[in-house]
C-alpha cells in the first residue's frame, strides 16, 4: 500500500502575478487590503468625558471612574466606548503620544477580519478622541450646594501608621459599604466619611463596628444649619465620631495583671495575631491563644508596647525543636539562634530566643521581630507588676521574604481627596501593606485582588511569584 504526500499547491495574484497560497479571492493579501477595507463602517473619531474636578472619566451610561493617562484602566474605557468593534478581532492596541494638555488621546488599534473564505486580513487603524470636560453629578451637587451633606463619619485610629486605613478602605470597597458616601476625605490619623442622610451613617458605624474593634462611639448632638420658621423644617447636621482600637496585628502586649489572671494567667508578653471585630492574642512562648470581642476588649484598655514599625530583622543562625505539644500546622515551638542584620560586620553577639514560628523558619532565613534587648520600653505595668518576670531578649513575630517584588494583581482605592504632603510616606506604609497580604493567607482571605483588566485574581495565581514553603489555609490559621 503506498502513501502519497500532500503539498499546498501555489497560485498566481490575479493583479500584480506573484506567487501566493490559493484562497477564494485569488489575490495576494497586499491587492486584497487595496481592494477591500475591513475598518469601514468602524469608529475613527468620538469624543470621551471627564470630569475636571475629581479628575474622573465618563464609562457610559453613567459610571465614572479614575484613570491616569495611558493606563490600562483609561485604554480599556477607551475601547468600550467604541461602536462595531465587535465585527473585528483586536489583536493589538496601544496608546500613541499626544501632549497632555492638547485634550486628545489617540489609540492605535491593529484589527483581523474574515473578507472571504480563508482569505483573512488584518490592518491597522487609529481612533481619536477628544477630551471634553463635563462635571459628574456629586460634582454638580456639590458645586451647586457645598454643604450638601447631612451626616460625617469620623474614624480614628491613633497610631502613627494607616495599615488598619489600607485593610478597612478594601473591606469597604469589597462590601460597598461607602456606596451612600457623597465625599470622602484623608485626615492625619483617620478617614472622614460625608452622607446625605443620618441613617446612611449609621448603617455605616454599624458595618465598621463587625469588622473592626472600636473603642468608642460618640454621636455629638446635631448643629442647626438652618430653620423655616414657615414650613417649621429645619436642617441639620449630625457627626459620629469612631475610635478603632490602636491595637493592630503584629503589635507586642503587655497584659496588665487583672487581665492576664482573668484569662488564666496567659502572658504577660502576647503577640496580638489577628483583628476583627475581637482582637486575637498568642503567647509565644506556650501557644496559648485568646479572643477579646468588644466587651472584654473595652474593659482591658489593652495598649501596644510595641508596633510593627519598630520591627528588627535578625538573621536565623540554627532552629532547634521544642515540643509538638499544642502546636499546630501553623505555629509550633522552638529555639532559634538568631542575631540582628545591623550587628553584621560590627559584633559577633547573638541570640537564644523562644518562638512560636518552630515550623516557618529554617537556618539561613531572616525574620522580623521586636529587640526588647536594645529597645527603651516604657510600660508602668512591665516595671511595677512583672519585675520578676524574666523578660526575654528578642520575640520574633514573623519570617521576612525580603525586597519588593513584581506583581501580577492590584487593589482598587476609595476615591477620596488626599493631602499631597503625605502621599510620600502612605507608599512607603501602603507598599509594607501590599507585602502583608502576599505573606498572609487570613488577609488575602477577606480581600478582593484584580489584574489590570480589572478582574478578580485567584489565590493561586497571586501566589504562583511568590514562594511561601509554609503557606497554610485560613483553617489553619484559626485552630
Amino acid at each position: 500500500m503506498f502513501s502519497v504526500a500532500q503539498t499546498m499547491g501555489s497560485a498566481l495574484c490575479c493583479k500584480c502575478g506573484i506567487e501566493m497560497p490559493p484562497n477564494a479571492a485569488n489575490m495576494c493579501a497586499n491587492c486584497l487590503r487595496s481592494e477591500v477595507d475591513i475598518t469601514e463602517g468602524l469608529q475613527r473619531h468620538t469624543n470621551i468625558h471627564h470630569c475636571p474636578q475629581c479628575e474622573r472619566y465618563q464609562q457610559p451610561p453613567g459610571t465614572w471612574i479614575k484613570a491616569e493617562l495611558e493606563s490600562n484602566e483609561l485604554l480599556a474605557l477607551c475601547l468600550k466606548s467604541l461602536k462595531k468593534l465587535n465585527t473585528v478581532r483586536v489583536v493589538d492596541v496601544g496608546f500613541i503620544w499626544t501632549e497632555p494638555h492638547s485634550k486628545r488621546i489617540r489609540i492605535k488599534l491593529r484589527v483581523q477580519k474574515e473578507v472571504l473564505v480563508g482569505a483573512v486580513l488584518e490592518q491597522a487603524y487609529t481612533v481619536e478622541y477628544t477630551v471634553q470636560d463635563h462635571l459628574c453629578e456629586l460634582c454638580v451637587r456639590a458645586r451647586a450646594n457645598p454643604d450638601q451633606w447631612e451626616a460625617v463619619v469620623q474614624l480614628r485610629q491613633h497610631v502613627p501608621h494607616r495599615r488598619t486605613f489600607f485593610y478597612l478602605e478594601q473591606l469597604i470597597l469589597k462590601h460597598d459599604a461607602a456606596k451612600d458616601a457623597v465625599r470622602i476625605k484623608q485626615m492625619e490619623q483617620g478617614i472622614d466619611f460625608f452622607f446625605r442622610k443620618e441613617n446612611h451613617a449609621v448603617k455605616f458605624v454599624d458595618f465598621v463596628g463587625k469588622v473592626a474593634p472600636i473603642d468608642e462611639v460618640k454621636r455629638e448632638n446635631h448643629r442647626l444649619v438652618s430653620h423655616d420658621t414657615k414650613s417649621n423644617r429645619s436642617n441639620s447636621k449630625y457627626a459620629f465620631s469612631v475610635v478603632i482600637s490602636p491595637v493592630c496585628r503584629e503589635d507586642l502586649i503587655c497584659l496588665p495583671p487583672e487581665v492576664s489572671a482573668r484569662l488564666g494567667n496567659l502572658g504577660p508578653l502576647m503577640i496580638c495575631h489577628k483583628v476583627s471585630s475581637s482582637i486575637a492574642l498568642l503567647d509565644p512562648f506556650t501557644l496559648k491563644q485568646c479572643f477579646l470581642d468588644a466587651k472584654q476588649y473595652g474593659r482591658s484598655s489593652l495598649q501596644p508596647l510595641l508596633s510593627s514599625r519598630q520591627l528588627t530583622e535578625y538573621i536565623v543562625l540554627d532552629v532547634e525543636p521544642v515540643s509538638s505539644e499544642g502546636g499546630s500546622r501553623w505555629y509550633a515551638l522552638a529555639d532559634a539562634h538568631v542575631a540582628r542584620v545591623s550587628d553584621f560586620g560590627k559584633n559577633d553577639r547573638c541570640f537564644i530566643v523562644r518562638t512560636h514560628l518552630g515550623n516557618r523558619l529554617s537556618p539561613g532565613d531572616y525574620a522580623l521581630g521586636y529587640d526588647l534587648y536594645g529597645a527603651n520600653v516604657n510600660d508602668i505595668e512591665l516595671e511595677r507588676s512583672y519585675k520578676s518576670v524574666d523578660i526575654p531578649d528578642v520575640i520574633l513575630i514573623k519570617k521576612s521574604y525580603g525586597e519588593k517584588r513584581s506583581r501580577s494583581w492590584k487593589l482598587k482605592s476609595l476615591d477620596m481627596e488626599v493631602d499631597d504632603g503625605a502621599e510620600e510616606k502612605m507608599n512607603s506604609e501602603y507598599e509594607h501593606f501590599l507585602r502583608d497580604i502576599e505573606e498572609n493567607p487570613d488577609l488575602r482571605f477577606n480581600l478582593s485582588l484584580y489584574d489590570d483588566d480589572g478582574e478578580e485574581v485567584a489565590l493561586e495565581e497571586m501566589l504562583a511569584d511568590l514562594d511561601l514553603a509554609h503557606h497554610e489555609s485560613r483553617d489553619d490559621m484559626e485552630e
